[in-house]
Parts: structure tokens; C-alpha cells; sequence
């Protein structure tokens, strides 16, 4: 664990701010453009886990930042927002997600990011790192908001379009506009940018997108259909999943509800576990106070991806990982039940 002191809380448009930190003690390790933080807290019956993209780029001479939206029944969000000022310490977990971006200076692709709202934070970071590392690349921001009022970062992306003319392109999308061809995006509109905007080799170019989900299903299923392939496309998710119940199809489910033995391999050590329904593997091995890495508990962050060496898995929820992933046996455990016993996870 690693401590963070608030240095400056920035205030930003709607209900968000920005966190720069200062290091404490021990230094904070190097993280990846787009990756994020988890931050620790302690509740009244159990430690809360939130992460929380860095906007900063470790590739830029600035102070390490996040940016927070608060959640109407947010708690940690509230709590950020309310009851910490400058100067308080926060405990941090080590940079983690796969939502990362890996300059690579030899190279001349397009980069393409797609931001709604809020989702601007991880790809703000990705953005900075790619105009400093790769020298000939292309990078496309494409920034849907309700108006130039409600974008996050404004002054600052345009001073950065400024510094960088010939390389950076960023589209406004206001759904405010009188224009309503341009006011929204749609599978029309992406195409448009894209006929414009694309200037390499197709197969190298890059997609990265940060919204709602129905907004990052519009952006893959419309470059899908352009034949773009999927691991070209990157998306990061920052709300949980609703609990949705389907009245009509319910009764069909077959649930499995046995009890399995799982092997976790976990730092060199072996811990063996019967994980009863509904438990998920997660839940089970923190009772045995396993201190295994997780944030969200939702399937959405990738904190606690690990390996299936032998058995099955099942998850619940996933936005994390691809099927290429899941065929060669990546599961979260935060959402994961094992289907058969002597289950065996690696990390």
C-alpha cells in the first residue's frame, strides 16, 4: 500500500474534480497511460475499494491526478468531494488496469479515442502520452458532452491542439448544437470521421473508448462492422452493471448451485477453497483472508484478472476481457464461479 497527499483539488465542471497528489514515503510505481488507482478506505464494517483513472501522463512533466464524478449515492465519491481538502493522505494500491496505452516510437499509426462525459479522464492521459512518444503518429479525440460548458478539460485539450496542430484533431460533440447531423454520435457519424481522419495503414490504427455502455457498444459494433478487428478496439467502463432481472426468461436458467474445491496459486502459495453458491471465488478467499487484488466487484475494472489452469470459471459480469481472452483462460475472480471441482487459478 502506498500513501498519496492531496496537494491541490482542482474543481471541474459538473459534479467532478480533480486530485493532484504528492508522494509519500515510498515512491509511487511508474503506471501506464490510461491505467488507474484504487483507492483504499476503511468503512464502518469492511474496507471500500473505488478506482479512479489517472488524467495525468507519466510521460509529461505534471503531478499524478484523477479526476472523480460524484455519485448522487456515492459514497466515496461524496466523501472525496466533501470531506477531504489539501494536505490529507489517502492509501493507494499500485497502478493496475488493461485499459493501457504502450507507445512505441518507431511506429506511424492512427490513434482514435472516444470520450463521453467523464470517460475523457483515461483517454486525456493516453492522448499526452502519445503526442510526446510517438513523434509521427495521428491521434483523433472524438468528445461528446452536452456542451462546451460541461467538458472536462477544455482549456487545457485546446492548448495541447495548439502545441500540436499537424498531429491532434479534436471533434466536438455537443448534443446541445443546432446542428443535429453533428449534435450526436451515430454509426453514420463515426464513419465520417473515420473517411476523413484515417491516414495509415488501417491495420495498425488504434480505438480507445470511455463512456456509458451503450456508447462504447455503438463505437465497437460500428468499427467491428467497418472490419476493424477487436483487439484494435479498447474500452474502459467506470459504472457497475445494474441488477437487471429478465421476468420472462428467469424461470428457464439453470443455475448451477453446487459447491466446488478451487486451488488458488496465489504469490507462490496454495490455498485450497470450497466455494459454495452463490459465492464468488473472490468473496470466499478474502473470508480466508487471502489478500488477493480487486477493486470494483462488479467486472469491470481488471484488477483481479487471473488464469484458469485447469477447470472452469463462470462469470456473472464481464466488461473486461475479450472472448480471445476468455478462450485462453482469463477470468475475474470478483465475478467468477468454478464450474467443476479442483478448479485452478494462477496469478
Amino acid at each position: 500500500m502506498f500513501k498519496l497527499r492531496i496537494d491541490k483539488i482542482i474543481n471541474q465542471p459538473g459534479d467532478n474534480i480533480t486530485l493532484q497528489f504528492k508522494e509519500i514515503g515510498v515512491p509511487y510505481p511508474k503506471y501506464l497511460a490510461g491505467q488507474f488507482v484504487s483507492l483504499v478506505f476503511e468503512g464502518k464494517h469492511k474496507e471500500i475499494r473505488r478506482s479512479y483513472s489517472f488524467n495525468s501522463s507519466p510521460d509529461v512533466d505534471e503531478p499524478l491526478a484523477i479526476t472523480v464524478k460524484r455519485l448522487e449515492n456515492g459514497e466515496i465519491s461524496r466523501f472525496l468531494h466533501h470531506k477531504t481538502a489539501a494536505g490529507d493522505v489517502l492509501l493507494a494500491q499500485e497502478p493496475q488496469g488493461l485499459f493501457s496505452y504502450l507507445p512505441d516510437e518507431n511506429l506511424e499509426r492512427d490513434l482514435f479515442l472516444f470520450a463521453a462525459g467523464v470517460g475523457i479522464t483515461p483517454l486525456f492521459s493516453i492522448m499526452k502520452t502519445a503526442l510526446v512518444r510517438e513523434k509521427n503518429s495521428l491521434i483523433t479525440l472524438i468528445y461528446s458532452n452536452r456542451s462546451k460548458e460541461d467538458a472536462l478539460f477544455y482549456d487545457e485539450l485546446i492548448e495541447w491542439q495548439t502545441q500540436y496542430p499537424g498531429r491532434l484533431k479534436i471533434v466536438w460533440v455537443f448534443s446541445n448544437s443546432k446542428n443535429l447531423i453533428t449534435a450526436r454520435l451515430n454509426k453514420f457519424y463515426i464513419e465520417k470521421l473515420l473517411k476523413e481522419h484515417l491516414r495509415f495503414d488501417r491495420k495498425d490504427a488504434l480505438f480507445y473508448t470511455c463512456g456509458p455502455i451503450i456508447y462504447m457498444d455503438l463505437c465497437r459494433i460500428t468499427l467491428l462492422g467497418m472490419g476493424f478487428d477487436m483487439k484494435q478496439i479498447k474500452r474502459e467502463t467506470f459504472v457497475l452493471p445494474e441488477d437487471e432481472v429478465d421476468e420472462d426468461d428467469s424461470s428457464e436458467k439453470v443455475v448451477d448451485k453446487n459447491t466446488y474445491s478451487v486451488v488458488l496459486n496465489f504469490k507462490g502459495e496454495i490455498h485450497n477453497l470450497e466455494i459454495p453458491w452463490p459465492k464468488r471465488i473472490l468473496d470466499v478467499a478474502l473470508e480466508h483472508k487471502i489478500k488477493l487484488p480487486y477493486s470494483c466487484r462488479g467486472g469491470v475494472c481488471s484488477t483481479c484478472v487471473a488464469n484458469c489452469t485447469k477447470g472452469g470459471v463462470r462469470m456473472d459480469y464481464n466488461e473486461v476481457l475479450t472472448d480471445d481472452e476468455i478462450e485462453r483462460g482469463r477470468i475475474l475472480v470478483c465475478t467468477g464461479h468454478p464450474t467443476e471441482n479442483g478448479t485452478t487459478i494462477e496469478w
